[in-house]
């Protein structure tokens, strides 16, 4: 597969999507620029995230599988406390991965993103500190800081809340379906000893949980909750932030209430609603969207991370598979990722009401769900997993086209 000429794409965001987007189209022989709002990688202590086997299986035949391996949490045990209940509930999260999908890992999001930007730094052009002002239709782009360039594509992999899909689409709130729940987490010291080990807290319309990754020097704590309407906030107001996951979690246990001491003093802290995106196209003229920039299906409960993967080495295979012709390449990545992304949609749903329980049975069956999978030999936990979540068949039925490199292109790069 080569590209007709030397096609320059220009891609929006440095963080999952976006590298390895910038990867597969340079391994098909485009010039790619990635251009990043902050002034370096994000390292705001993140959060874990999942990649299953279709992701796993691009990280391999991009030569990291071993890093992202090797920054495996090693989060293995669960243990749930209901809010109400004397007795906690311990789990086996080892057998609950390998029931829910036959090649997993869980890798703090922080640490993929570093390994997806150290395999394509050397061949790929970063631009940090600045952003997109405007894209004309001949392809002329304009930042806040550098002078206008021009580039024949422009790709948006700037996440949920898009600078891309603002100036090509409008405003987010055209596609954005908020589906009635909010998602926090912050870094905080791991007093707990946590090591392997995720201890929840449920009660019914909430859920807290902190784990420690075995490479990580501190914690993470993890917040999710309901709403039936949307609250009032912005994205980029933190104190706002702070003041309603404190409210939403008051009482609910000391645990809960310690870790929400740290919310004045953590280093780093994540809040956002948990909404869906619904957008008949992801691509208009010279512009595509890939990930959450085109098709959230939810932050933390609909594997948006696998998705995004996913999405961008379809992506560059089918602007090479097009020779560059990104009028047909387009359509072709959509058609490509339609089916994954409507059924990554109703996982998330699910995901949602599973993990954030909206009765005290709710509660109970999360935690006994859990404890009976995990006590279940391998096969027989898998049939039932299947049975209460979709997340499995999805996972280990994405099947993805194989998109061989360019022979005259840089060779993968393994550290």
């Amino acid at each position: 597969m080569r590209t007709r000429g030397a096609k320059r794409v220009l891609v929006s965001g440095a963080s999952i999507a976006g590298p390895v987007l910038a990867y597969w189209l340079t391994r098909h022989g485009f010039s790619v620029t990635v251009v990043e709002r902050a002034s370096g990688l994000r390292k705001t202590g993140g959060h874990a995230v999942d990649l299953f086997r279709p992701a796993m299986n691009i990280s391999e035949k991009m030569g990291v599988l071993p890093r992202v391996e090797e920054r495996a949490t090693g989060t293995n045990r669960m243990t749930v406390h209901r809010e109400g209940a004397r007795r906690p509930v311990r789990a086996d999260l080892s057998k609950i991965f390998s029931a829910a999908s036959d090649r997993h890992v869980e890798v703090m999001r922080d640490d993929l993103s570093e390994i997806y930007y150290d395999a394509t730094r050397e061949d790929v052009e970063y631009v940090f500190d600045d952003s997109i002002t405007a894209i004309s239709s001949d392809g002329e782009v304009r930042f806040e800081n550098a002078p206008p360039r021009r580039f024949d594509l422009v790709v948006g992999a700037d996440g949920l809340h898009s600078n891309v899909r603002r100036l090509a689409f409008g405003e987010e709130s055209r596609f954005s379906t908020y589906i009635g729940a909010y998602f926090g987490v912050l870094s905080l010291p791991n007093t707990a000893g946590l090591d392997g080990e995720l201890l929840m807290h449920v009660g019914v319309g909430r859920t807290a949980g902190m784990y420690g990754a075995r490479h990580l020097g501190d914690a993470r704590a993890l917040f999710l909750f309901r709403s039936e309407r949307e609250l009032d906030h912005h994205h980029r107001d933190v104190a706002r932030q702070k003041e309603l996951l404190r409210g939403a979690f008051a009482g609910l246990h000391p645990d809960v209430d310690r870790w929400l001491e740290e919310l004045d003093r953590t280093p780093a802290f994540y809040f956002d609603s948990i909404t869906q995106l619904h957008m008949d196209t992801w691509s208009r003229g010279r512009v595509t969207l890939v990930g959450d920039a085109g098709y959230c299906p939810g932050p933390a409960v609909g594997g948006s991370t696998t998705l995004a993967v996913v999405g961008a080495y379809v992506l560059a295979g089918e602007l090479a598979r097009a020779d560059g012709d990104h009028e047909v390449a387009f359509p072709a990545y959509e058609r490509a990722m339609a089916d994954h992304v409507r059924a990554s949609r109703a996982v998330a749903l699910s995901a949602a009401k599973t993990l954030i329980p909206t009765s005290r049975l709710g509660v109970s069956g999360l935690a006994q769900g859990a404890r009976l999978i995990s006590a279940l030999p391998a096969g027989p936990g898998r049939a039932l997993l299947r049975l209460t979540t979709g997340s499995a068949r999805l996972y280990n039925s994405m099947t993805v086209d194989d998109y061989p490199p360019s022979p005259t292109a840089p060779r993968a790069r393994v550290e």
